[in-house]
């Protein structure tokens, strides 16, 4: 379904819409209201080669979801959905692996990464296209959960651009729509680093405005934490007093001797979350490891 502004009376018609759609199915008609799912660098390409370097974990995750005895409030797709340079395709395979999770009914949300395609990821998953864009020629939106409100950024730049890149009109947006807003903790998702708080070798192909964004999420105290992908890899760093979550990538990884694949599971609370990271391999160090967050007063 597409990123959207959705009411509190939207929201609980369509679970209730949901939990019909999923009986019978052997899904879950019960949704855990507090449970965040997180991935990114789905790097999901149309055609496999023979011996592809480009592994199917996706499909794996979805696995995961699927069986979970309660449904995520949320899924989100971090950016980075495309193989390489968002062919149509990449996309077509996509909304396929993807299927499943809306089949049980849990709300999936998109953002855009270096490797996408804004246009043609419209022309294949065309209910993802807003009637009305909130930003022209980006992909955002806010989800409402129980715990907290979502806010999705669009941080693609150019297709096959390691840099990201915000521009003044989303961050005015993301100023009045965080200010609309501001009942409960603020997450802020987008696929590229910032360039500050973090491993500063990964800050040359991070987000170019990440100071003014910094300063605009610094003065709304309601923003606890950004949650990003882009590096494959996965750390946990603070800039002040803002959390900022670099989330494993469902892929691939550069260097396996530090990094491995998997995706994130976040549990929120009033005051904190939980945010445990499951991956492909079961034996590796990174898998069911949990990470306490407390939010900035």
């Amino acid at each position: 379904m597409p990123i959207h502004l959705a009411s509190r009376r939207q929201f609980i018609a369509q679970m209730g819409a949901a939990a019909i759609l999923t009986q019978g199915k052997g899904y879950s008609a019960e949704v855990d209201g507090d449970l965040i799912a997180i991935l990114n660098d789905t790097h999901v390409g149309g055609k496999h080669p023979e011996n592809s370097p480009i592994p199917t974990h996706l499909r794996e995750t979805v696995a995961y979801l699927v069986g979970l005895p309660k449904r995520p409030a949320a899924v989100v797709i971090n950016g980075d959905l495309a193989l390489n340079n968002g062919q149509p395709d990449d996309y077509t395979h996509f909304a396929k692996l993807i299927a499943p999770l809306r089949e049980a009914g849990m709300p999936v949300h998109l953002s855009m990464g270096n490797h996408d395609d804004r246009d043609v990821f419209y022309e294949v998953l065309t209910t993802e296209k807003p009637t009305t864009a909130a930003v022209v020629s980006k992909h955002v939106g806010v989800v409402q959960t129980a715990r907290a409100n979502l806010f999705l950024l669009d941080s693609l730049k150019a297709r096959m651009v390691a840099q990201g890149l915000l521009g003044e009109e989303q961050l005015a947006w993301l100023a009045k729509a965080l200010d609309a807003h501001a009942d409960k903790p603020a997450l802020v998702f987008a696929h590229h680093n910032p360039r500050l708080g973090g491993d500063a070798k990964h800050f040359p192909g991070g987000l170019e405005d990440s100071e003014p964004l910094w300063e605009l999420l610094v003065s709304r105290p309601q923003v606890k934490a950004y949650v990003h992908g882009h590096i494959h890899h996965r750390d946990f760093f603070k800039h002040r007093d803002i959390h900022i979550l670099n989330t494993p990538a469902t892929s691939y990884v550069s260097n396996p001797k530090e990094s491995t694949t998997g995706w994130t599971m976040a549990r929120l609370s009033a005051t904190g979350g939980s945010f445990t990271t499951h991956t492909h391999l079961p034996e590796h160090a990174w898998n069911g490891s949990k990470v306490d967050l407390e939010w900035r007063a």
